[in-house]
């Protein structure tokens, strides 16, 4: 393992306690100096240099690197190279963009190395006792550390969550849609906390009560649970609840901003995703929003709290169907990566392995791995009929939601975008031809006809 920061120090303790013998490096002493002491009789080394690193592992050796994704993955690399004999495995397990891992796998194999991309998801808690693992490249050379992997990953039900999604960089491109999905959970989530202080006028304790039994339900997932742990903190100083004390600006590492331009480039709308990519970016201009808000004040003033207001059930299906929607979004944006860059991805695994160790772990993704098992070729989910009886009995409660937003000035761009997704989906007809027309008036783009074949161009639109 190169790089004993947080993840890579706890990826290997962990490596270690399922038996297996490793070696670690990182140019910070100190952080050598931690795994040291956290290793406490667990077969792990160290090495002060790349050359000791490399030497004290049996060829062909498989090295992992856990280190910030961009250009110091390639300093890293490059720093190898001299030490690698043919055969050498290299796997990049951070948070690396896909046509990165692209370029790192073709220019290894060109020098006789074999290179795995490899999406890791779970934070310090998963690489310490089980992570999702989402692993890119060849089967075959997946083989020689499958064991490891397997064995390092959460388990469902004694099931691994660690499998070969797909050749070249499935796995990073897999992990980045993951973590689109994730935010947009996160600010659906944090779009219904707000709509239950502002207009439900809940307190901390019932917030973090509410979400406590919402995990017990459907809504069981690790980001609701955690929800409910951050609601419930007091702050030791203040004896405030501390998440009343943390400033409102997300930040963001830029995988929801790669998720929604990939989106883009592969023609696939993934509206709810771009939507929370968007509000981070709003939430960022705080000085900006409080100018702003100064100025429009009086819209918040006069909004009538009790001319229309969403209960908790109804809200708890809004956001059960909104967090649909964006699974929904982000598997339909798989299935057409698959198909164009030919990764060959297996959604039932995939889903499969979400279900433990991961960011998104939910209760919900067994229903999605259940709905790719019975009809792997489906389009969208929202052709399955598990999840149509979903969408039919809670669609009225987000829209309901939705409504009960804008009439009160609570911002919802992510509830909102997840009901205009659906609408969109399930409309027959669409107002796209008035566009074409547009577009055939001012640059003579043509159109088709609904009545007969063939395309055409109106050159008298003003006659």
């Amino acid at each position: 393992m190169i790089g004993l920061g947080t993840m890579g120090r706890n990826f290997l303790l962990n490596v270690a306690e399922q038996g297996f013998t490793s070696v670690g490096f990182d140019i910070d002493a100190a952080k050598r100096g931690i795994l040291h002491s956290e290793a406490d009789g667990l077969p792990i080394d160290t090495a002060n240099d790349l050359a000791e690193f490399v030497s004290k592992l049996a060829a062909p050796r498989s090295i992992m690197l856990l280190v910030p994704a961009g250009p110091i993955v390639d300093s890293v690399i490059n720093d190898l190279l001299p030490h690698l004999s043919p055969g050498d495995l290299v796997i990049d397990g951070g948070n690396s963009f896909y046509l990165d891992t692209e370029r790192r796998e073709m220019l290894l194999n060109e020098r006789g190395f074999e290179f795995l991309g490899v999406g890791v998801s779970g934070g310090e808690e998963g690489a310490r006792r089980g992570a999702s693992i989402m692993i890119g490249g060849s089967a075959d050379v997946y083989e020689r550390v499958r064991p490891i992997f397997e064995a390092a990953s959460a388990k469902v039900n004694g099931e691994p969550c660690a499998a070969h999604v797909g050749s070249g960089s499935a796995g990073h491109f897999v992990k980045m849609v993951h973590n689109g999905i994730e935010y947009g959970m996160m600010q659906l989530i944090a779009e219904t906390y707000d709509y239950m202080r502002r207009v439900l006028r809940m307190q901390n304790t019932e917030l973090h009560r509410t979400f406590g039994e919402w995990n017990g339900g459907e809504l069981s997932s690790f980001l609701i649970e955690i929800t409910s742990i951050v609601l419930k903190k007091i702050d030791a100083e203040t004896a405030r609840p501390l998440v009343e004390l943390i400033l409102d600006t997300a930040g963001q590492k830029g995988t929801g901003k790669w998720t929604s331009q990939a989106a883009m480039d592969l023609g696939v709308p993934v509206p709810t995703i771009d939507s929370a990519v968007t509000m981070r970016q709003v939430s960022a201009r705080r000085e900006l929003r409080h100018q702003i808000s100064a100025r429009y004040d009086d819209i918040h003033a006069t909004a009538d709290l009790s001319r229309s207001r969403t209960s908790i059930n109804e809200l708890k299906d809004a956001l059960y169907a909104a967090f649909v929607m964006t699974y929904v979004q982000g598997m339909s944006m798989l299935q057409a990566a698959s198909a164009e860059r030919n990764y060959g991805l297996d959604m039932v695994e995939i889903a499969k392995i979400w279900r433990g160790g991961c960011i998104i772990r939910s209760r919900l993704l067994e229903t999605i791995r259940e709905a790719y098992a019975a009809n792997p070729g489906i389009d969208t989910l929202l052709l399955d009929d598990r999840f149509a009886a979903i969408l039919l009995s809670r669609s009225r409660s987000l829209r309901k939601a939705v409504i009960s937003f804008n009439e009160n000035a609570v911002p919802s761009a992510c509830m909102s975008s997840a009901l205009a997704y659906f609408d969109a989906f399930r409309s027959a007809t669409l107002p796209a031809n008035l566009i074409q027309a547009q577009r055939d008036h001012f640059g003579a783009h043509t159109y088709q006809r609904i009545d007969k074949e063939g395309t055409f161009h109106t050159e008298d639109w003003d006659s």
